[in-house]
């Protein structure tokens, strides 16, 4: 493994919440001069939606944001508990599906939830899944997605993660 600190989004099917998440948080690294201390990656707890691209809701509503991003799904694996140093989840239940998924207590405690790191948010709150809503339901996620990443970003820098 490389110096760098290895990152993994995950929420249910991979095309909403976590490719937003890698790519945001891969782009305020880079701004901030800091994207060769990071690698990042985004996965699913489920397979429903391998090999497919983001959402293009969200895509839509992070462009009307000038934030462009592609990418493609993938399901969750008990390597990525050995690749990555933290794993992101984005809500309660896929912490839930992590923790089953890890096979020791030591990749247990890689397991965080998005947002511990919104300063407008609780730490038990979850990044809701906006899937079956609407377009609001989208613009929201952007913004807690866009808050979060900052307050990751940050809480690595200062060495509080």
């Amino acid at each position: 493994m490389s110096d760098s600190t290895h990152i993994c989004f995950v929420c249910l099917g991979n095309i909403v919440r976590s490719p937003l998440a890698e790519s945001m948080f891969r782009h305020l690294a880079e701004q901030a001069g800091l994207g060769h201390k990071y690698e990042v990656d985004s996965a699913g707890t489920s397979g429903w939606h391998v090999g497919e691209e983001p959402d293009r809701r969200m895509r839509r509503v992070a462009a009307e944001h000038g934030f462009r991003y592609t990418g493609r799904s993938r399901q969750v694996t008990k390597r990525d508990f050995l690749e990555f140093d933290w794993i992101i989840a984005m809500d309660a239940s896929n912490h839930a599906d992590l923790s089953r998924l890890a096979d020791s207590e030591a990749a247990r405690l890689k397991i965080r939830l998005m947002r511990e790191f919104d300063p407008q948010g609780s730490p038990n709150d979850p990044v809701p899944d906006p899937y079956y809503g609407g377009i609001d339901g989208f613009e929201e996620v952007f913004q807690i997605v866009e808050r979060s990443c900052l307050g990751l970003l940050d809480a690595l820098e200062r060495g509080n993660i």
